[in-house]
């Protein structure tokens, strides 16, 4: 089936996400040919979770290795399937889900993570997950805007979980939200529990190719999530496109990574990607240097995910490790400087592998590896996408051009009930990504800043708005504005310049009030590292706040 086609054959029985994707006309461009010059199709019916999980067992890795937390003993193909069969059994037996609902996921990365996941797709659910750190004020946005009406949650995280869907079900009488939590072996109601005495097997829902199986939220610049919706198809699209023709994994690679698999970045590269191939991946519950590094010495990993802030960190301990196994890595998240990329090569042999993506695309679509790459350069369009440099009216400029960058390919934007958002996303059947590029006469692309107001730190994409809404809450704030200053070991730090309603008040113990503020409310890593108190914050004559002259002045 083309990636434009829509089948009329859903198996959705809760409509409310195909009901809400934007109009087909406001969709950018699908049918980007391959190198051979066919069109990636897949067939009508399609269950990813089949695809990716019992398509291993049936083609013989049963007892190959899966998954494992990082040092501990391996789950295999069998018996995850086992498992997510189970938890499937628990979700419609139990819970009551239906083709359709949103299911929100959330914990750190771990095997239970990956069993629910699946088990989400087996039922023809549609996947929403969320990161460990989130505050109920963050879920309680995601919980309205996908109408989640199940979710799933690791134990030990479950309080900020419980306290947004008791918010939202206050909010609106007509909600009801089902939450069951897994490792935890003292309730009788949680999904553990539950899952005990049910069949290993499962009738999986045989859902169309252009059903919804994700919906992923990222920061937006005007400081509300945006939700990115995913079709079945799209799950394998990433992997029969970046991973297939740059990565190139193998049965025998182990993966292992450090972002959490709310992001996409992440659900690539530490599930689908290794699923994909019937290779296992190494998940870490609390990424640090020591954590990843600890997983390849000790699980022998072979392929690594992670922002280029992780990779400056390793540099200065990795040759305390034994990472004879390693023989790939893989960087997003952030741009990755030439300086960081050729460090690496130095000290470990190995040229980082490269990449743009953007959780509107779903995964990397700009990338290059092995002597194609050009350390400082992102790389080439990914096969199944092409992309190009645009000015402000969307024509094409010339080579040495910084301009926006332009892209489309076989997956693309599709928000969530947006369409203002949606339109200016999506133009003229291009993906407009927010990023300020240049294409050399070689037709390599290089990375120059942000178009936006997004905040990229360490790999994290933080929108100033976001911090801005926290910080104007506090009863001392009267005024204040937040942008990326930049910094050598994050690239970008957050930096709040507050106007006080009683300028005399402003101290270091001030500062120290308001980041504690800011944690308290939303996600930690958004906090300003640095707070600065002004008189006045520069506008437009229509009141506009200028936040790109901020940042002009910092940069200097």
């Amino acid at each position: 089936m083309s990636s434009t086609t829509r089948t009329s054959q859903t198996a959705h029985v809760d409509t409310f996400a195909r009901d809400n994707l934007p109009p087909v006309e406001d969709w950018p461009v699908f049918d980007v040919a391959m190198p051979d010059g066919t069109l990636l199709t897949y067939p009508d019916s399609l269950n990813a979770a089949v695809e990716l999980l019992d398509r291993n067992v049936e083609n013989g890795n049963g007892d190959r290795p899966a998954v494992c937390l990082r040092g501990e003993t391996p789950i295999s193909y069998r018996d995850l399937l086992t498992w997510a069969n189970r938890i499937a059994h628990v979700l419609v037996d139990d819970l009551g889900v239906v083709p359709g609902n949103r299911v929100l996921l959330h914990g750190p990365n771990n095997p239970g993570m990956v069993a629910c996941w699946f088990a989400i797709l087996k039922v023809g659910g549609i996947v929403v997950t969320t990161m460990p750190l989130l505050r109920a004020r963050e879920l309680r946005y995601v919980i309205d805007k996908a109408r989640v009406t199940v979710a799933l949650c690791d134990a030990r995280f479950d309080a900020p979980l419980r306290e947004a869907t008791q918010a939202a079900m206050a909010g609106d009488p007509g909600m009801r939200i089902r939450v069951a939590c897994f490792n935890s072996l003292d309730d009788d109601q949680a999904l553990d529990a539950l899952c005990a005495g049910k069949p290993t097997d499962y009738d999986n829902v045989q859902t169309a190719s252009d059903d919804l199986a994700l919906i992923a939220f990222t920061s937006g610049t005007t400081g509300t999530a945006k939700g990115t919706m995913h079709f079945q198809r799209d799950i394998l699209a990433i992997c029969d496109t970046f991973s297939m023709h740059i990565l190139k994994p193998v049965p025998d690679d182990v993966f292992c990574g450090t972002p959490p698999l709310a992001f996409t970045f992440a659900l690539g590269g530490l599930l689908l990607f290794p699923f994909r191939v019937g290779a296992s991946t190494v998940l870490i519950e609390q990424p640090s240097p020591q954590a990843l590094l600890e997983a390849v010495q000790h699980d022998r990993a072979t392929v690594m995910f992670t922002a280029p802030t992780m990779y400056r960190n390793l540099t200065g301990v990795v040759n305390e490790w034994d990472i004879s196994s390693l023989r790939k890595c893989v960087s997003a998240g952030e741009a990755l400087p030439a300086a960081t990329s050729n460090v690496w090569h130095d000290v470990t042999g190995i040229r980082i592998i490269d990449g743009i993506g953007a959780t509107e695309m779903l995964h990397i679509f700009i990338s290059s590896s092995g002597d194609d790459v050009r350390p400082g350069s992102t790389g080439k369009p990914v096969p199944g996408y092409e992309a190009h440099i645009v000015d402000d009216d969307g024509n094409h400029v010339l080579p040495g051009t910084v301009g926006r960058l332009a892209v489309r390919g076989v997956t693309g934007c599709r928000y969530l009930a947006d369409s203002e958002r949606q339109r200016t996303y999506v133009q003229n059947g291009w993906n407009i990504t927010g990023d300020a590029y240049l294409m050399d006469d070689d037709g390599y692309f290089w990375y120059q800043a942000r178009t936006d107001d997004m905040i990229i730190s360490s790999g994290y994409n933080i929108a100033g708005p976001e911090v801005e809404n926290v910080l104007l809450e506090h009863p001392l704030v009267h005024e204040c504005a937040v942008i990326g200053t930049p910094d050598p070991q994050r690239t970008n730090i957050v930096t709040a310049i507050i106007i006080l309603k009683d300028p005399t008040i402003a101290s270091d113990d001030l500062v120290k009030e308001l980041q504690d503020f800011v944690k308290a409310q939303i996600a930690p890593y958004k906090y300003p590292r640095r707070i600065e108190f002004a008189e006045t914050l520069p506008r437009t004559e229509t009141g506009k706040l200028q936040r790109f002259k901020l940042r002009d002045e910092r940069a200097q």
